[in-house]
């Protein structure tokens, strides 16, 4: 009987289908011998562990892990450290800035309140003198019949100072009283200084006490250069209190 082959093409394997058939046989003969390593009773296990090279690679990573925790814990030590620092720094540095602003407020009001009590303070119209004739003197040499101030004993040329904060209101010839000055007071008084021989401040013009005015002089009704200073509730003539009562009143010695 005659043999007929059937008809087509017989093609070899493909590359993909060696290849995974190789690998299939490759884990049949791996899993067989382990199998059969393990079913055999004539092969005895050996008697220490074989490395089989996974205990060092776990080894190795858990203590790389670890190097890496204690580095990352190391660095938030270092960091909470840091911040704890600057913090304190801050603080340090805000506390100081704190008493540098009170130290600056305190000299300020210290400051103002020096000013304030400066332009407060009375002084005597000329320094280093003396009263020569006191108030309500009488006699012929007055057109009231006494005299409505008190005289400074003071040679021409000597320094008149303003016996307080005030503004000038008067300015100029004084008829008896020769060239004299007016000045307002902060508390509402007036006070007067005449027979000068030299006005050195205008109409409006602010004053503090010490301040120099003028000049002492000898101008208008005298018998001699001084000082005639008088203290007034009023500008006008007339309106004269006791100037040395008036200076005392003020801590002035006379």
């Amino acid at each position: 009987m005659a043999f007929t082959r059937a008809t087509g093409k017989h093609r070899a394997p493909s590359r993909m289908t060696r290849r995974s058939a190789n690998i299939a046989g490759i884990a049949t003969l791996a899993t067989a011998g382990v199998v059969g390593t393990l079913a055999s009773p004539a092969v005895a296990a050996p008697s220490s562990t074989t490395d089989t090279g996974l205990s060092q690679a776990i080894v190795i990573g858990d203590s790389i892990a670890d190097q890496l925790g204690a580095q990352a814990d190391a660095q938030k030590q270092a960091a909470a450290k840091a911040r704890a620092q600057a913090e304190a720094e801050a603080a340090a540095k805000r506390k100081a800035e704190q008493r540098a602003q009170e130290a600056r407020e305190a000299k300020e009001r210290a400051a103002r309140e020096a000013e304030r009590k400066r332009l407060n303070t009375f002084v005597a119209p000329i320094s280093g003198s003396y009263v020569s004739t006191g108030y309500k003197s009488g006699g012929s040499l007055w057109s009231s019949g006494s005299h409505t101030g008190i005289d400074f004993h003071a040679g021409i040329g000597t320094s008149v100072h303003a016996v307080g904060l005030g503004t000038v209101v008067e300015a100029g010839d004084g008829g008896a009283y020769g060239n004299n000055i007016v000045i307002r007071m902060h508390d509402g008084t007036y006070t007067q200084y005449g027979h000068l021989s030299v006005i050195q401040v205008s109409v409006g013009q602010s004053v503090e006490p010490g301040q120099q005015i003028a000049l002492s002089g000898n101008t208008g009704n005298t018998t001699g250069p001084h000082l005639h200073f008088e203290a007034r509730t009023g500008p006008e003539y007339g309106t004269d209190i006791d100037p040395i009562a008036y200076l005392r009143s003020h801590d002035v010695s006379v």
